[in-house]
């Protein structure tokens, strides 16, 4: 049974800095590219950044490169998410989902995701 469990979530002011974490179990981790993904109030589910198996390439979208960072510790099946200079407008319940594919390829598509988390909420005040 795959199990991917967020953690880190929480009410911050603007400017601060988050870590969330994905912990992951009952796959194969190394196999997996792994992405973080956003859902706000009234929103659809959005692409926030991505990491191939090994970790050495990563993608971003745009609103959050420079200020976010997702690394993965494939020893501890953990894939992360370091969030800097947060603002109102990050709000949101952050999933992190894994992607079983042949070619080691990050892909912002929600229906590229197998697996998912149940989310973590993060909620930035002004």
């Amino acid at each position: 049974q795959v199990q991917l469990v967020e953690s880190g979530g929480g009410l911050v002011q603007a400017g601060a800095s988050l870590r969330l974490s994905c912990a992951a179990s009952g796959l194969t981790f190394s196999s997996y590219v792994m992405g973080w993904f956003r859902q706000a109030p009234g929103k659809e589910r959005e692409f926030v950044a991505g990491i191939r198996r090994s970790g050495g390439i990563t993608h971003y979208t745009d609103s959050v490169k420079g200020r976010f960072t997702i690394a993965r510790d494939n020893a501890k099946n953990t894939v992360y998410l370091q969030m800097n200079s947060l603002s109102p407008e990050d709000t949101a319940v952050y999933f992190c989902a894994a992607r079983f594919a042949v070619s080691d390829t990050v892909r912002s598509g929600v229906d590229e995701y197998r697996y998912w988390g149940q989310g973590t909420q993060v909620t930035v005040s002004s």
